[in-house]
C-alpha cells in the first residue's frame, strides 16, 4: 500500500470525521448542557437532532456543487461555515441559540460527509474503492473512539462550552491539511456540463434506480441503530446506571473499536467471497445478534455488561455493512459521483434523523426503548438486503469483484 494511498485516506477520513467529532464529543455534556441552559431533555435532544438533518440535507446542495466546480472549493466553504457554527455553539446563551448555531455547524459539516466519497469513486472503483473506504473508516472511527473521552475530559476541567472550541480547532487543522495534502480530482475538462439542472436529471435517474436506493437503503437503516443508540445512550448509561461521564465514553468508544475492527476486514473479504455476499452475511450476523438482545431485555433483563456484549457484537458486523455497501452503491455512476454522494448521505441521514424522533418518542430513561429501536432498524436492514441482493444478482458477481 502506497505512501499516496495512506495519505489520502488519513486526509479524507479527517475531513469525513469532522462532524461526528461535533456529535461524539459533546455526547457527554448533554446532561450538563440541560442543567446549564434549564433546557429539558427534549430541547437538548434537539441540538443533536437538528445538527443530523443539516448535516444530512445539506448534502444535496454541496454534493452537486462538487461536480460543477471541484470538489475543493465546497469543502473549503464547508469548513468555513463549521467554524462559525463552533464558535456560536460555544457562545451560546440559551438552547435556542445552540440550537441555531447546531444548524449552522452541521451544513457546513455537510461537504465533509458528501464530497470524500466522491473523491474516493473519482480515484478508485471496485476492491481499491473498498480498501481506500476501509482506511477512510479507520481514520474516520477515530472520533466514536477519542471524542467522548476527550469531551468527557474537556467538561470536566472546562466545562461543555469547550468542546466547541475544541472542534473548531479541528476544523482550523483540517483546512490546513485539505489545502497541503490534497489534489483537485475531479479536473476542468470533467465538469463540462455539469449544472444544476443536470444534477436535478441525476438525482431523478438515481431516484428511479432500485439497486442504487436499495443499497443505499441497506447502509441507512444500519446507520439509523447507530443514531438511535447515539440519542440515548448518554442519558441511559449516565441516568440509569450511574456511570460516569468518563466511564460512559469508554463504553461507548469499545463498540467503536468493534466497528473499526471488522471494517478493515473488508478489501480481505471482498477478494475473497465478493462485496454483495459480505453485505448479506453481515447483515444477517447485525440482525441477529439485535433480536437477541431485544429478547433477553424484553424478559427483564436489565444488565449492562449483557447490552455491552451483544452491541460489540452487532456493531461489529455493522462495520463491515457501511464500507461495502458505500462501495457498491456508487460503482456505476462515476460521473455524477459528488451527486451520488450526496444523495446517498442525505437518505442515509434522513432515515437516522426519523429513527432518532421515533425513538425519542418512546424513550423512558431505561434502555429497552433503545434496544427495540436499533433492533427494528437492524432488522429492516437484514430485510431490505434479502431483496436488493437476491441470489441471481450474487450469482453473475466474480469473487474479485
Amino acid at each position: 500500500m502506497s505512501p499516496k494511498f495512506l495519505r489520502i485516506a488519513v486526509v479524507l477520513g479527517l475531513l469525513s470525521a469532522i462532524g461526528p467529532f461535533a456529535i461524539d464529543m459533546y455526547l457527554p455534556a448533554l446532561p450538563s448542557i440541560g442543567a446549564d441552559l434549564h433546557a429539558g431533555t427534549a430541547a437538548v435532544q434537539m441540538s443533536l437532532l437538528i445538527f443530523f438533518l443539516s448535516m444530512g440535507f445539506g448534502q444535496i446542495v454541496v454534493g452537486p456543487i462538487s461536480d460543477m466546480v471541484g470538489r475543493k472549493l465546497p469543502l473549503y466553504g464547508g469548513l468555513g461555515l463549521f467554524m462559525v457554527g463552533g464558535i456560536g455553539s460555544a457562545m451560546a446563551p440559551t438552547i435556542e441559540w445552540l440550537i441555531a448555531f447546531r444548524f449552522l455547524q452541521g451544513l457546513g459539516a455537510s461537504a465533509g460527509m458528501a464530497v470524500p466519497r466522491a473523491i474516493v469513486r473519482d480515484l478508485h472503483t471496485g476492491n481499491e474503492a473498498a480498501k481506500l473506504m476501509s482506511l477512510l473508516m479507520l481514520v474516520f472511527s477515530v472520533s466514536p473512539i477519542l471524542a467522548p473521552l476527550t469531551g468527557s475530559q474537556i467538561i470536566e476541567n472546562f466545562g461543555w462550552r469547550a468542546v466547541f472550541w475544541t472542534v473548531t480547532g479541528a476544523a482550523a487543522l483540517a483546512t490546513i491539511l485539505l489545502a497541503t495534502s490534497l489534489k483537485e480530482t475531479r479536473p476542468a475538462e470533467e465538469r463540462v456540463g455539469s449544472s444544476f439542472g443536470t444534477a436535478l436529471a441525476g438525482y431523478r435517474f438515481l431516484m428511479g434506480d432500485r439497486n442504487f436506493l436499495g443499497l443505499v437503503a441497506i447502509a441507512g437503516f444500519g446507520i439509523a441503530s447507530f443514531f438511535v443508540y447515539l440519542s440515548s445512550s448518554s442519558f441511559i448509561l449516565i441516568d440509569h446506571y450511574g456511570l460516569s461521564p468518563s466511564v460512559y465514553s469508554v463504553f461507548f468508544s469499545i463498540n467503536a473499536v468493534a466497528f473499526i475492527g471488522m471494517s478493515q476486514l473488508t478489501g480481505l473479504l471482498a477478494e475473497r467471497f465478493g462485496l454483495r455476499r459480505v453485505v448479506r452475511v453481515a447483515v444477517t450476523g447485525y440482525a441477529s445478534t439485535m433480536v437477541v438482545l431485544l429478547a433477553i431485555m424484553a424478559t427483564g433483563v436489565d444488565r449492562l455488561d449483557v447490552m455491552a456484549a451483544l452491541l460489540f457484537v452487532g456493531y461489529g458486523f455493522l462495520g463491515l455493512v457501511i464500507p461495502t455497501t458505500s462501495v457498491l452503491a456508487m460503482e456505476e455512476h462515476g460521473e455524477i459521483a459528488g451527486t451520488a454522494s450526496a444523495l446517498m448521505g442525505t437518505l442515509h441521514f434522513a432515515i437516522g434523523a426519523l429513527a432518532m424522533g421515533v425513538a425519542g418518542v418512546f424513550f423512558d430513561g431505561t434502555p429497552l426503548p433503545m434496544v427495540a429501536g436499533i433492533t427494528l432498524c437492524a432488522v429492516i436492514s437484514f430485510t431490505l438486503a434479502k431483496v436488493t441482493l437476491g441470489r441471481s444478482r450474487e450469482a453473475v458477481e466474480a469473487p474479485a469483484e
